[in-house]
This record gives structure tokens, sequence and C-alpha cells, in this order.
């Protein structure tokens, strides 16, 4: 079979609708993941995207004619076809959906066992290896497939991480960005007594509002209007497939990730002292320092879930967060979960009296760049050039290049799928941000 190879990413497999994915390849990656694990009965989830239905039903028809059963969940977030194949003990699952990319976009996350992710040298190698190798095969006898809503039973999965009878009645502004929020969102909120205007609930893959991708500020303004009419004591937007949850104080600034990493971790800690917690190396020193301060014991890590998962693994973590918007958690097969992150945060303001804005005050000290990109012709040469330049510095090699100073530090690492350079630079104050900012760039866009 040919198909374009790019669409095997380190994480997922994605690409454009119908040029590099089409159902015949979606049937391909169906027949010889089937090949791959071995599985009884894989589960598969969909999102609102309009190429989905084709996708599933060619995704399907591969595992199938392979003689491995199918478990159809329906329109489903990402995080509850997880739950899925942890809760109800499936070989595998495939979640059909392209995150926040456009609607011209599609793709498959796909998970073994336990809701163990694959990755590009941990499975999909081996998937596209027999799709270029024309391995398709029929077994004698074909799979079946069974409809199978799990709405009411994720519903009782997420509040169980929290005491429901705590939580105040929050006045939340949630933009579902015409993803697959609403299907979490709308049972939990049934049984909690926050007063929730909802924003863009209406699954639509044509994304006729905004792109679903919270983590770009032009598509958050939406949000931020209502929030403000509404007089809103918080807003959260969740991306795409609602694996992804941001949060937005009172005057509508966005929190990034590292620090919804700290406040989920400062709930925990205070119900389960003693824990260790996980976090990448770009978020915010303040993540350790809380962790710390709470009793934690805080891992720092390289970025992506593949590696998180099995480490929060080696480490029995209670939690580990990411600065891109992914939480994950023990007590969900260490998956990620934008839902389950949100209930823990507002436990933690239901039982601190206190407002978000107060507790980033306490917890949050620094001032950060925000993730710069910069297109380059020679990645590895402009990672030494910086390199060089702040050799006197404490500096590791963990994920791309890391430097440290005392008031102010900074991460450089390449794109995954891209020849761009991601910088983040954190500081003590904004002076000492600006000025560093600027050295750097001058540095990567010479």
């Amino acid at each position: 079979m040919e198909f374009d190879g790019s669409i095997f990413k380190t994480y997922d497999i994605r690409g454009t609708v119908p040029d590099q994915l089409t159902p015949e390849i979606a049937y391909g990656i169906g027949n010889a993941l089937a090949g791959y694990l071995k599985p009884k009965a894989i589960a598969v989830g969909r999102d609102m995207r309009e190429s989905s239905p084709a996708m599933f039903d060619a995704l399907t028809s591969g595992i199938m004619d392979r003689g491995v059963d199918v478990v159809d969940l329906g329109m489903v977030s990402t995080d509850a076809l997880y739950f899925a194949v942890g809760k109800y003990d499936y070989d595998g699952g495939v979640m059909i959906t392209a995150s926040h990319n456009p609607a011209n976009y599609n793709g498959f996350k796909i998970c073994r066992k336990n809701a163990v992710p694959l990755s590009g040298a941990d499975g999909y190698d081996k998937i596209a290896e027999d799709m270029a190798n024309d391995k398709a095969e029929k077994a004698p006898s074909r799979g079946s497939i069974a409809r199978k809503d799990i709405t009411e039973a994720f519903t009782e999965h997420a509040l169980s991480f929290i005491d429901p009878t705590v939580i105040k009645p929050f006045n939340i502004v949630i933009d579902a960005g015409n993803g697959m929020g609403h299907v979490a969102l709308n049972p939990v909120f049934d049984k909690l007594p926050c007063k929730i205007t909802p924003l863009y609930y209406e699954p639509d893959g044509t994304f006729p509002n905004h792109p679903p991708n919270p983590i770009e500020s032009k598509n958050l303004v939406d949000l931020q209007k209502v929030m403000k009419e509404k007089n809103a004591d918080l807003g959260v937007a969740f991306d795409g497939d609602a694996d992804r949850m941001f949060l937005l104080q009172k005057d509508g600034t966005p929190l990034g990730g590292d620090m919804v990493t700290a406040l989920v971790a400062d709930n925990i800690l205070t119900k389960s002292p003693n824990e260790t917690i996980i976090y990448n190396l770009i978020c915010s020193r303040a993540v350790a320092k809380l962790v710390n301060k709470r009793g934690g014991t805080p891992i720092r890590t390289r970025v992506g879930h593949a590696i998180i998962k099995p480490l929060m693994k080696k480490h029995n973590a209670i939690f580990g967060g990411e600065h891109s918007g992914h939480f994950y958690f023990r007590d969900n097969w260490f998956a990620d979960s934008g839902i389950i992150a949100l209930l823990v945060c507002l436990e933690l303001l239901s039982k601190s009296n206190r407002n978000l804005d107060e507790i980033l005050e306490e917890i949050n000290p620094y001032v950060r760049s925000g993730e710069i990109n910069s297109r380059v012709v020679s990645i590895d040469e402009k990672i030494e050039k910086v390199a060089e330049a702040f050799s006197d510095a404490e500096i590791d090699r963990l994920d791309g290049l890391t430097v440290q100073y005392p008031d102010w530090w900074f991460n450089l690492r390449p794109s995954n799928t891209e020849p761009l350079l991601r910088l983040n630079v954190e500081a003590d104050n904004k002076n000492i941000l600006d000025k560093n900012v600027e050295r750097l760039l001058q540095i990567i866009r010479s």
C-alpha cells in the first residue's frame, strides 16, 4: 500500500483528508493494528469531524477482517476512550480525531491494554511497516461490532476524583470549541451546583466559530467576551477532542498548563501528602516549588505522553502535568483527562475560600515568555550556538537544551514535525525576561 509516511507522528497518526488520509489507508491502519496487538476486542471512538464516520467504517472494517471484535463507543472525548479501555479491560483502543487541527485534518490516537499509548518507536513503526509491505490479512472468521454507551460510567468516574458536595456555585463560561467537550461536560455539571454558560457546545467538525486550539490566544476572544458579559468567576476552554483543558482567570487572562498543573498538584497533595508528581521540563519552577512545599516529590521529565505515562508508572506518581494542557492521573490508568483536571481545580477553589487570582498570586512569582517559535535552516547548529553563548550556566540536554541561572532559565527544543525551534523563557521579573528573550532571538534568528 502506498501512503505518505509523514502521517505517522511521534504520538499519533495524523494528516490531511483526502490527500494524506483516505478510507483505504484507515482500513490498512486498522488491519495492521489488529495484527500487531493480536487482541480479542478493540474499543473505537470518534470525534465530530466530517470525515470521521468514513474513517470509522474503514478502520473498523480493517480490524474486523482480522477476526477482531470492535466496541463502538460512538462520539466521545479522547479521555473517555482511555477510560473505556482501562475500565472494561479492552485489549486496545483507537480514538479517531485530529485533536486541535483544522477541519481538513483527521487522525488516530491509539493505545493498547490499560490505556498504554503507542508511539513512533513502539507500535506505529510496526503498523507503518506492515502497511508498506502489504501485509493486510483476512481471518477465516470476521470479527463483530457492538455499540456501548459509556456516558454514565465516565461521568461517575470523573466525579469520583472530588467530593461533589463541597463544590460551590461558581459562575463559569465554558467554550467547547464545537468539539467533543459537551459530551462529558453536560452529564458532569448536571450533578454540580455551578452555573454554566455554554459556548459553542454544538459538535461541528467544520469549526464555524474558531479553530479548536485554545493554546492560541486568538481562539479565546469569544470566551473572554462572554466571561465579561456574564461577570464569570472563571473561564474554561477545551480543545477539539477535549483531552486538554485551559483555565482563564476572572479578567480573561489564560493560565498556562504549568499553572494548572500546580493547582491540581496543590489539591491532590493536600488530600494525599508524600506522593510523587511528574511535570515536564517546560513547566514553571513554581510547580516543583509548590510540590516541595506540600511535602510531595517532584520529578522533571521530557515532553510527551509516551514519556510521562511510563515514568508515572515507574514511580507510582499520583499525577503528572504538561505545559501544553495535558493532565495525567494514576487512578485514571495514568491517562490524561481535561474534565478530571477541571473538577480537581474547582474542588481546590471551593475548599480554599479564595478566588483563583489569590491562589495564583501565592504560587506564581515568575513571568514567562510563552512559547516562541522560530523557523531555522539548521536546528542542531542553532542549538549549539545558543549553548555556547550561555556556557557559564547550568545546562542539561534532557529534552532539547535547558539553560538555568538563579534568576531565569530557558528551554530550546526542536519541533517533532516542522523545522522549528521552540523557545520558552521564565524569569524573576519582566526586565530580566525581556532582556534575555531579545538576546536569545538574536542568536536563533540571525
